[in-house]
């Protein structure tokens, strides 16, 4: 509209607009009653509306686009432009016959007729007098009919009830224009402007929000007094409705929070990815349902998910609820129930794997043929819990990936070290923002199978926190007779994990919680041998590297003397991840000769060796000779090994104390106590004259004073030092021993016999003195090993000491 002022509403009649008009006027009194006065027409054309019903004296657009309607509205617009307006019963009906159209309905004028750019056709009509209809006369083109007039009752001038009624209307009018925000406030002018009671009514009935059925219904009602009653009481639950909505929109309303926000994004989320065919959330239950129908679930389980799945049905998909309610039912989904695959039990073929990946480890690989035996024996056994316990560097962890590929098992690796809170393996509880399961269902999820081979690396490391013991939640996964149904607190249902192969890794079993270890195998993976370190190197570590640094093995070759050289020199470690970096350099050297077309030797020399990785570093302690009295050699067992040591002892005038040096711990120390104690108790029998203990002070020390040394195996070589000091008799040339004493005169057994006989050997020891219950490690110990090497078992000090000392005294014996 323009700015045109508005003009005297009085002096306007509806009988004068003219379609070039911008300004549609209110009714009033003397246009109401001109209408009145106008003669009815006997027949009408009429225009069925579908979502609205038009009220005398309205004015309100219609936007014509079916045929009929636009045939009929052309007619009538070059003729009269008088039509009859009824409203449909259903407004899903296309073509509306008489029978889908209201009786009562309203004649209107066309005031003005709009071409729109879609081809439908726009009227401005404005409602004269209400009709009733006879019959119809013929539905093609249009619907015609014979209609009557509908007289309207109308209270009398001087009703006061009817008066407070119209002004009921217009105050609470006014007031819902005041409080609805969609209304503009100019309405307010139209409201204080109408003089028309009957035009009042019908003008405030038109506009209310009210169902074309309940507007029908008060166009039906001829009485005005009951009309406008009928109209002020669907304008009282309006103004209800909309004060109770102000109300709550004025708590609500007053800041967009967060989750407000959230609400609209997603809702815009939803509605892009719609338009772009996105699936939708109805689509998403759909799938996961059909999903389902594949799974191998009990009626148990089955029954859950279902009543799972409805839950997520009436959640609202903006709520934070409905994605950890999703995560859990696409976990349902994902875990493999009983899906296993087959394992291949070709103990033939699964000893070569093992045999091709690792060099020695012989128990492990025997344990492995074992289980595959028994398991093709039964078929239903239950899988063992295995724990690889040995030093850094000697395959624990790859040896697991060899065995699936052994069974033709699925495998899965999980690192424990340093993971301190329980939720990592039982997982959270759903009802928390970011539940998830906890990592071991991760990893079966992920293996697609129930039955993988599964590492638990670094099971030692495992530590407490305020979160929980991860290693007591260890316990209900690694016991057989528990984990047939393990609880996950995200997955809130028991799982099977008793046919999953687990094998756990350890470098300490001292930090491994009792119970934990009592649910293991334990299966102790000791250090590699000098030799078995050249065969790694020739047959795995130098190839890969080889192939690594894009070179063939014929552009560096490093034979066994050249590879026990680098082991023995530049390398201390139970394991081989320092062979391998030194592997690496030699190649690397190569590699750089060869892209640069200089000349270098294929097969490496020592002294390539001593140019590429410098000076040996780490020389091993050769033999020396039994020249000097109290200078004994000693076997140890190290982290990264066997080594020989020397234990020497000298006498100094003095009160006879004893003074032990070398970085020794208590154990040691505490064994060299016994040693003196049982020499002083046995003096006589040793030929030592008692009075020396008086008058000499004994200091005993083991070389190599920056490096710890504890445990109770030099018992035997302190004796034999102590005695040969004592005695002034040389040692037996050539001879190493080992073993533990008591203050009775025994020898008891002690361990890591494999790494110690091989030490002497690498020492060129000739002779090894052993405890006798060691025999039987003796005999575990390949033949190869232990060529060139001569054992004497002993039970007690004194068989000690008939084979370690000779008769033959010392060069420039000292006199006692």
């Amino acid at each position: 509209m323009t700015k045109s002022k508005f003009l005297s509403l009085d002096s306007l009649s509806f009988q004068d607009f003219d379609e070039n008009s911008e300004l549609i006027p209110l009714m009033t009194p003397e246009d109401e009653a001109e209408i009145n006065n106008e003669t009815m027409p006997e027949t009408l054309p009429i225009l069925p509306l579908r979502n609205t019903v038009l009220f005398p004296g309205v004015v309100i657009p219609i936007t014509a686009g079916r045929d009929k309607s636009i045939k009929l509205i052309n007619d009538a617009n070059k003729g009269s432009k008088v039509i009859g307006v009824v409203s449909q019963k259903d407004e899903t009906i296309e073509d509306p016959k008489g029978k889908d159209i209201y009786k009562t309905g309203t004649v209107a004028r066309i005031l003005r007729v709009l071409k729109m750019p879609d081809g439908n056709t726009t009227i401005i009509i404005q409602g004269k007098k209400r009709f009733d209809i006879n019959q119809v006369i013929t539905e093609k083109p249009y619907i015609t009919a014979t209609v009557k007039d509908v007289s309207e009752a109308k209270p009398a001038d001087d009703n006061d009830e009817f008066k407070a009624i119209i002004e009921s209307i217009k105050d609470l009018a006014l007031e819902i224009i005041k409080e609805s925000p969609n209304i503009p406030t100019e309405a307010t002018f139209a409201i204080k402007n109408i003089e028309s009671n009957s035009f009042l009514v019908n003008f405030v009935s038109s506009n209310m929000n009210l169902s074309v059925e309940e507007k029908q219904k008060l166009l039906e009602i001829n009485d005005l007094k009951e009309r406008a009653l009928a109209t002020l009481k669907y304008m009282n639950l309006e103004f209800q409705k909309l004060e109770l909505k102000n109300d709550i929109q004025s708590k609500v309303q007053s800041d967009m929070n967060q989750q407000q926000r959230e609400y609209f994004l997603h809702q815009q989320m939803k509605t892009i990815q719609e338009e772009l065919g996105g699936v939708s959330y109805d689509e998403e239950i759909a799938e996961m349902r059909e999903r389902s129908k594949n799974k191998k679930w009990n009626k148990k389980i089955e029954e859950h998910f279902n009543k799972e799945l409805s839950k997520l049905q009436r959640m609202n998909p903006q709520v934070a609820e409905y994605s950890i309610q999703r995560n859990y039912l696409d976990l349902f989904l994902e875990l493999p129930w009983n899906e296993f695959s087959k394992d291949k039990f070709d103990l033939k073929r699964a000893k070569r794997i093992l045999d091709r990946d690792h060099y020695g480890l012989d128990d492990v690989k025997r344990r492995i043929i074992e289980y595959l035996a028994v398991l093709k024996l039964r078929n239903d056994m239950k899988s063992p819990i295995l724990c690889l316990y040995g030093p850094p560097g000697v395959g624990k962890t790859s040896l697991g990936k060899s065995i699936a590929e052994a069974l033709g098992r699925e495998y899965v690796r999980m690192s424990l070290g340093g993971l301190r809170d329980e939720a990592e393996i039982r997982g959270h509880r759903k009802t928390y923002i970011g539940a998830m399961p906890g990592r071991i269902l991760q990893s079966l999820k992920k293996a697609g199978t129930s039955n993988p081979v599964f590492v638990l690396d670094e099971i030692d490391k495992l530590t407490n926190s305020h979160q929980g013991d991860p290693s007591s939640a260890m316990l209900e996964v690694l016991d057989p007779e528990q984990n047939g149904e393990f609880y996950d607190n995200f997955l809130e249902m028991g799982f099977d994990l008793s046919k999953v192969m687990f094998i756990a890794t350890a470098n300490s079993l001292s930090t491994i919680q009792p119970a934990l270890r009592d649910r293991m195998e334990i299966i102790d993976v000791t250090g590699y041998t000098i030799e078995e370190k050249v065969e790694i190197g020739k047959r795995h570590l130098l190839p890969k590297q080889l192939k690594e640094h894009g070179m063939s093995d014929d552009d560096l070759k490093i034979g066994k003397p050249q590879m026990e050289k680098i082991v023995e020199g530049y390398t201390r470690e139970s394991g081989v991840r320092g062979l391998e970096k030194q592997l690496a350099k030699m190649v690397r050297f190569a590699a750089k000769n060869l892209a640069m077309e200089e000349t270098y030797n294929v097969k490496v020399t020592n002294e390539d060796i001593v140019e590429v990785l410098g000076a040996p570093k780490m020389e091993r302690d050769k033999y020396e000779n039994n020249n000097v009295a109290g200078v004994v050699t000693g076997l140890a067992w190290t982290k990264v090994g066997g080594d020989i040591l020397f234990i020497e002892s000298i006498l100094s005038k003095g009160k006879g104390n004893l003074t032990i040096t070398g970085n020794l711990g208590n154990v040691m120390k505490e064994s060299a106590t016994i040693a003196m104690e049982y020499i002083k108790a046995n003096a006589d029998e040793f030929g030592i004259n008692p009075d020396v203990f008086e008058k000499y002070n004994v200091h005993i020390h083991v070389p190599e004073g920056a490096t710890p040394k504890d445990g109770p195996s030099a018992g035997v070589t302190m004796l034999t030092s102590l005695v040969s000091l004592f005695t002034q008799r040389k040692v037996k040339k050539n001879l190493a021993m080992t073993g533990e004493i008591t203050l009775r005169g025994k020898v008891l057994p002690v361990g890591g016999i494999k790494e110690k006989i091989l030490a002497a050997k690498r020492a060129r020891i000739t002779d090894v003195l052993l405890c006798e219950d060691n025999k039987r490690d003796i005999e575990e110990i390949k033949q190869e090993y232990l060529k060139g090497l001569t054992f004497h078992y002993v039970t007690d000090m004194s068989d000690v000491l008939k084979k370690a000392l000779t008769n033959q005294k010392v060069k420039n014996p000292k006199t006692l």
